[in-house]
């Protein structure tokens, strides 16, 4: 009968075998009896299963907890069960993946307000069930497909959406989760291993990975410190220039008035415009560090169990991390507005210098003019694209927040053994050699020691405090080889390295062996400033918070002739430089050498001038 409720025989029924009452069947076998009446079949007659009632009946249960009497009646094995034993063991299993699960998990089929905490979560029904309302699931052959889990809440993201399968694999080749059918098709010639194995993989990728969000994540707080600086940087010299250019235009007389009006206005339109893009960069660098925080938070919160929500978020955090397109913000480049001053003061000076001139023509003296501003061609304007319009006649205040802050730290493992080295910003040059461990990276044949960290973007600004001695600074690439020969290792006697050194009676610029002599004096604090995507490296001289351009090392336009060989050189080969990654490099050359990076602490004065 198709509408029976129990087939004597078959095992996992819905509602299993009622127990013997000791009354003997035919055969001496115990009747099966109805589970509702408890009435006997007669002992000819064959029931077959009504499976669809059996897919129906889990959902009756929904309504409500399943009735007392069932829940209290014991329920013998089935036929084909397996022995006591096993039944121990998969219920041990079971208590231990509970244990194992998310805690305060509860039934989805329970009523609200007296819902149980799960028991197991199905994967195919994307719902979790307490122990009542998992037994449809334990003893129906309807469900013995269905894959039980440990109590999870995310149970849709363990789901294909396309397939609606449960995910058993990771795909290498793109990176993400994949279900059977998923591997049979779309990702059937990739590399997909269980989610187990690449967690374990992830795991062990873990901690260094961790380790470089840190890193940015500190990074990106330096960052935003300085372009708050810059954003009241901008505000404060636009208020001051406009002070000052009110009080040129006041002296001036009324007949300014109307070019009063338009320099205040070119200040306001270059505070607005410089304004906007510095909040925008701050604003893009705040978003950008909260979500890499929330993305490593949420890492660091997923379950031990849980593979597939770690690798899903493991994926996001690699995703954020890599999403890294900044806006470039236009204020690199210079503050237009501060030229304000100047060109007022010019106006002023020229104009009483003619009103003079005139008067003295009416009284019939003569006289010769103002002598004029400099302008660009000038040797004393010292002209150069970018910040060189800016840098020479402002303090170094100006430059400093304008620039990526760049922190170095000496690599200890390329020093060579004449070098002692003070923390990480001192180096000093000995007479004895230090026993330092074997390292590939390490000079050999030349005293010279490299910063840590390499350059690859956007530009850096440095500092370096000559103590004493003859000391080379200037950048190498990345595949440098320390261990050449002395006359092909030094910087700037390569096509790999440039440098700025100071011999103990002038400065010179080194790059490919060929040197370009600097007319300036002595300079205790030299600053290095790279535009890496500009492909230029100047030197500056820092004195009083001023700052005097050296030399600037950069490929002159086409089409100008050279007759000087080092900026030959230079237009031929220094592009090459930046085809890597590159490295703050020093070079110690006389035997009382002695430099630190950055300005000198005051803990470390009494350390560093030990000689």
């Amino acid at each position: 009968m198709d509408g029976a409720l129990a087939v004597p025989g078959l095992p996992d029924g819905p509602f299993g075998r009622a127990p013997p009452d000791g009354g003997a069947a035919a055969g001496g076998a115990a009747a099966a009896r109805c589970p509702l009446c408890q009435e006997p079949f007669p002992a000819a007659l064959r029931l077959r299963k009504n499976r669809a009632l059996c897919e129906v009946l889990p959902l009756l249960g929904a309504a409500g907890p399943a009735s007392p009497p069932v829940e209290a009646s014991p329920k013998p094995s089935p036929p084909g069960a397996g022995s006591p034993g096993e039944e121990k063991e998969e219920k041990k299993e079971e208590e231990e993946d509970e244990e194992e699960g998310e805690e305060g998990v509860l039934c989805d089929v329970c009523p609200e307000g007296a819902r149980a905490a799960a028991a197991r979560s199905c994967l195919v029904c994307l719902a979790s069930f307490c122990g009542a309302h998992l037994e449809p699931h334990r003893r129906s052959p309807a469900f013995r497909a269905h894959r039980l889990v440990a109590p999870l809440r995310r149970l849709e993201e363990g789901l294909c959406p396309r397939h609606l399968q449960p995910f058993d694999g990771f795909c290498r080749a793109e990176q993400t989760c994949v279900c059977p059918r998923c591997r049979a098709h779309e990702h059937r010639a990739h590399d997909v291993v269980p989610l187990e194995r690449e967690r374990e993989l992830k795991e062990a990728q873990q901690a260094k990975f961790l380790s470089n969000v840190e890193n940015e994540l500190e990074e990106l707080a330096v960052t935003i410190t300085q372009t708050k600086k810059m954003v009241e940087l901008i505000k404060g010299v636009a208020t001051k220039e406009k002070e000052r250019v009110e009080k040129l235009f006041a002296e001036a007389s009324e007949v300014l008035a109307t070019f009063q009006k338009e320099v205040a206005g070119f200040i306001e339109d270059g505070e607005r415009s410089m304004l906007g893009e510095a909040e925008l960069d701050l604003r893009w660098k705040e978003e950008r560090r909260a979500k890499l925080a929330q993305c490593k938070q949420n890492l660091q919160n997923v379950p031990s169990k849980d593979t597939i929500y770690f690798l899903q978020e493991f994926q996001a955090l690699k995703i954020a991390m890599e999403d890294n397109l900044s806006p470039a913000p236009s204020f690199q480049n210079e503050l237009n507005f501060t030229k304000c001053t100047q060109a007022v003061c010019a106006v002023k000076d020229m104009l009483a210098a003619v009103c003079k001139k005139q008067w003295d023509r009416l009284q019939g003296k003569g006289g010769e003019g103002p002598k004029r501003p400099p302008v660009k061609g000038d040797r004393e304007y010292q002209s150069r694209e970018g910040w060189g319009d800016f840098l020479p006649r402002h303090p170094r205040v100006f430059f400093l927040p304008c620039t990526v802050a760049f922190i170095i730290d000496l690599d200890s493992d390329t020093a060579d053994k004449f070098i002692q080295l003070f923390g990480t910003k001192g180096a000093k040059r000995v007479l004895s050699p230090i026993l330092y461990p074997e390292s590939p990276v390490r000079f050999i044949n030349c005293e010279q020691v490299l910063g840590m960290n390499l350059m690859n973007r956007g530009n850096y600004y440095w500092e370096v405090e000559i103590i004493d001695g003859w000391v080379s600074i200037g950048v190498v690439t990345e595949d440098f080889n320390p261990r050449e020969a002395f006359n092909r290792c030094r910087l700037g006697r390569n096509e790999r390295s440039c440098c700025l050194q100071w011999n103990g009676q002038n400065y010179v610029a080194w790059f490919g062996g060929c040197e370009s002599v600097i007319q300036q004096p002595f300079f205790h604090t030299i600053g290095v400033f790279l535009e890496y995507s500009e492909k230029t490296l100047t030197f500056y001289g820092v004195k009083d918070s001023k700052m005097t351009c050296l030399q600037q090392l950069k490929v002159s336009p086409v089409g100008k002739t050279q007759v000087n060989p080092f900026q030959n050189k230079i237009n031929y080969h220094f592009s090459s430089l930046f085809s890597l990654k590159l490295k703050p490099a020093f070079f110690l050359e006389s035997v009382d050498a002695h430099l630190q990076i950055g300005p000198l602490k005051k803990d470390c004065v009494s350390v560093l001038k030990r000689r």
